[in-house]
């Protein structure tokens, strides 16, 4: 839940950056529950799906926002968000470590030698 406050809090309208894979599916698995339940509601109460499409409008610029900084951590534009499959099988694949050209590493992993496998 702290992903999906987070994007709709802070990260509202923010385009730039990256989004970590936990960041991106927990944002869409709240924002897939919460749409269900309005739209069940909003069927049950007023007979209409207008409560499920105001919260759809609502959420539709940080769902844009947080899918675009998915792609930049997998190393790709925001722009391969509009292709249909594939943008499914980049979300799920694991970001590029260390910083890239859309910012540093969302999981704070150093490319150095300070973070990677401490010796115990």
């Amino acid at each position: 839940m702290h992903y999906f406050l987070n994007a709709l809090k802070t990260k509202y309208a923010d385009f730039n950056g990256r989004a970590r894979r936990a960041e991106f599916w927990y944002f869409m698995l709240f924002n897939a529950i919460i749409s269900s339940v309005l739209g069940y509601i909003g069927a049950l109460i007023f007979n209409t799906a207008w409560l499920s499409n105001l919260y759809s409008l609502v959420v539709f610029i940080p769902g844009t926002a947080v899918s675009i900084r998915r792609m930049h951590d997998v190393g790709k534009s925001g722009w391969f968000i509009l292709i249909p499959i594939y943008n499914l099988i980049l979300a799920a694949t694991e970001g590029t470590r260390g910083p890239n050209e859309y910012g540093p590493d969302p999981k704070n992993v150093s490319v150095g030698n300070d973070l990677i496998n401490p010796t115990i």
